[in-house]
């Protein structure tokens, strides 16, 4: 819906992750959308690289969550918000809810 404003599918898709997860990784969001990893990597570096997202080393897995310092950050968060009214209740439903818990060893998928 807004990748015309943001001059890329993979940008809205990193951006409206983010803003409904507080945070994210690259190989965890390529995942999610059933992308390759590849652009979804170069966006978040060209967010980063922007001041839009700030990244956090974890291990070895580098977070990316959005930057509190940048100028339009409420601005931004008020249109991905905006954006989602108009997501199907159903694709809605799979971005907000995401299970993060942790499982316990050898417990069968």
């Amino acid at each position: 819906m807004l990748d015309e404003l943001f001059g890329s599918k993979n940008r809205e898709r990193v951006l409206q992750y983010i803003f409904s997860n507080k945070q994210g990784y690259a190989k965890e969001i390529a995942d999610f959308y059933t992308s390759s990893i590849d652009p979804i990597k170069k966006q978040l570096e060209r967010l980063e690289l922007g001041g839009i997202l700030v990244s956090q080393t974890v291990g070895r897995t580098r977070l990316f969550m959005f930057n509190p310092r940048y100028a339009f950050k409420t601005e931004l968060e008020a249109l991905l918000k905006k954006a989602q009214e108009y997501y199907s209740d159903a694709e809605l439903e799979r971005l907000t809810m995401q299970r993060k818990r942790p499982r316990r060893t050898a417990k069968p998928l």
